[in-house]
């Protein structure tokens, strides 16, 4: 079976978008949109070990990647959604299952909230997630941005949007044995595509957090609602979104699957053996 990773490029209205694949066209699809500051990058090692059973697809966002940066987007959760959503019509992909990551989670609840039919079932991976109440102590620090005036607040997130900054995203946190196994590319090369103009947009999405926050009512109205198969896995070594974020989502997803492994932000970088037999398993069970 074929498990190459395929590097294509699809217009999208204005946008020139460049995507991964994997698999075979006819298979099963798994939609993996990614999160910040990242790309599909993230789902490199992840695509070709599941590509003998599933079509995997993985879209840089406008503004991201090797994707296009066109004037006259919406750079935010709602235009990466519509984005999304004219990414799987553009490739004929009408039912999908849908990983959610960092940002990713509140961009792919949108899309999923489009059309819930389209939607086989979630995989929830260290997902920004919609409960207050359940956020780890880093988040504390962007909320602190959000009592200041409009300019202050945006001049702040924009000292955090540095190759520095970068590095500790992607490290977050984890032990020092684990830090070894997440490779110095990932922030370099997302950083070495850092324009004037993305440095601004990553503003906006950092700033566009506060106005999320009135939106998680509508997200957990989704998942209690329409309860799509669920797989949780997660690294609850994570600042942002430790274990209690993870079980969080159990609240309005009972019967979810849910998986703690020892890791952080970024399982798929440091355990990926462990987060392949689950997501296989749970895939062949419910998009197959």
């Amino acid at each position: 079976m074929d498990r190459l990773v395929r590097h294509r490029r699809i217009t999208i209205g204005d946008v020139d978008a460049f995507y991964r694949e994997a698999g075979p066209e006819h298979a099963p699809a798994v939609l993996l949109p990614h999160g910040y500051p990242c790309s599909s990058y993230a789902f490199r090692n992840l695509m070709p070990r599941l590509a003998d059973r599933w079509r995997l697809i993985a879209p840089d966002y406008p503004g991201a990647g090797y994707s296009g940066t066109p004037e006259g987007f919406d750079y935010s959760f709602d235009g990466y959604a519509a984005f999304l959503d004219g990414f799987v019509t553009a490739l004929g992909v009408d039912r999908f299952a849908l990983y959610l990551h960092d940002f990713g989670s509140p961009i792919g609840a949108r899309l999923a909230i489009r059309a819930p039919e389209r939607v086989k079932a979630l995989i929830i991976q260290n997902g920004d997630i919609p409960y207050e109440d359940a956020l780890g102590p880093k988040y504390a620090e962007i909320e602190e941005t959000w009592t200041l005036p409009a300019s202050e607040m945006r001049a702040r997130l924009a000292e955090a949007v540095d190759e520095e900054t970068f590095r500790q995203e992607f490290l977050n946190g984890v032990r020092p044995e684990l830090a070894d196994g997440i490779p110095p590319d990932l922030w370099t090369l997302h950083w070495s595509l850092m324009t004037s103009r993305r440095r601004e947009i990553a503003v906006d999405l950092l700033a566009g957090l506060k106005e999320n926050r009135a939106w998680f009512p509508q997200h957990r109205r989704y998942l209690g609602e329409h309860r799509p198969p669920t797989l949780i896995v997660w690294g609850p070594r994570d600042g942002y979104m430790p274990e209690a974020s993870g079980r969080a989502y159990l609240r309005d997803l009972p019967d979810a699957e849910i998986h703690m492994l020892d890791g952080g932000h970024w399982l798929l970088e440091t355990h990926l053996d462990g987060v392949v037999p689950l997501i296989r398993d749970f895939l062949g069970r419910v998009h197959a």
